[in-house]
């Protein structure tokens, strides 16, 4: 059976990755199940250079296909911050951050900025690059953080047809819509026209 190892150590993003591909007739497994290899620098200038460069890297410490993402949050008002240095942005917290975001976005008059989040991926097997995918959902920094559920900057992302912020919905009705869901169900799709190739 084929293996795929998802180049991540970010639990959250394992489970919603493995929620998105479930039901392939593949192996899906993290990295740390195969590999303790310390994590690159991530020294693109865009998403999708990050998770072409993580998914280079990782794949030298293991024989299987590799998929990587890098992935964050765009503001409009802040001209594109904190972009590809979502993760690292001021603070160890989400509430560091948030407080930080709504401080900036208070000076420039525009709490309720338009945003979005973007999802880059990239897949690589036997050291060269094989599948690319990139996914984006609009919406607007909410007023105030709301909702306990998704992760990372989803209390704040205020996406308007539903009405909420991502950390208020479900985890299907957010694949559903959401940068990563977007990203992944194009791997998925690649994936499954692989296995095809191989039956």
């Amino acid at each position: 059976m084929m293996t795929v190892v998802i180049a991540t150590g970010n639990r959250h993003k394992l489970r919603e990755i493995g929620h998105l591909l479930g039901g392939l007739s593949c192996t899906i497994d993290p990295i740390h199940a195969h590999a303790a290899a310390p994590e690159p620098d991530e020294t693109g200038t865009t998403f999708a250079e990050n998770a072409r460069l993580k998914a280079l890297y990782y794949s030298r410490f293991v024989p299987h296909l590799t998929i990587a993402e890098d992935s964050g949050l765009e503001i409009d008002a802040l001209d594109g911050a904190p972009g590809i240095h979502s993760a690292r942005f001021n603070g160890d917290t989400y509430a560091e951050k948030f407080e930080a975001l709504y401080a900036r976005l208070r000076e420039r008059n525009a709490t309720a900025s338009p945003a979005r989040f973007v999802c880059a991926l990239a897949a690589v097997d036997d050291g060269r690059v094989v599948f690319e995918a990139t996914g984006r959902i609009e919406g607007r920094i909410a007023e105030t953080p709301a909702g306990a559920r998704g992760f990372g900057y989803d209390p704040i992302f205020f996406y308007p047809p539903f009405g909420c912020t991502l950390a208020e919905v479900s985890a299907d009705r957010k694949a559903s819509i959401s940068h990563r869901g977007a990203a992944f169900r194009q791997v998925r799709a690649f994936l499954e026209s692989r296995l095809k190739s191989r039956a």
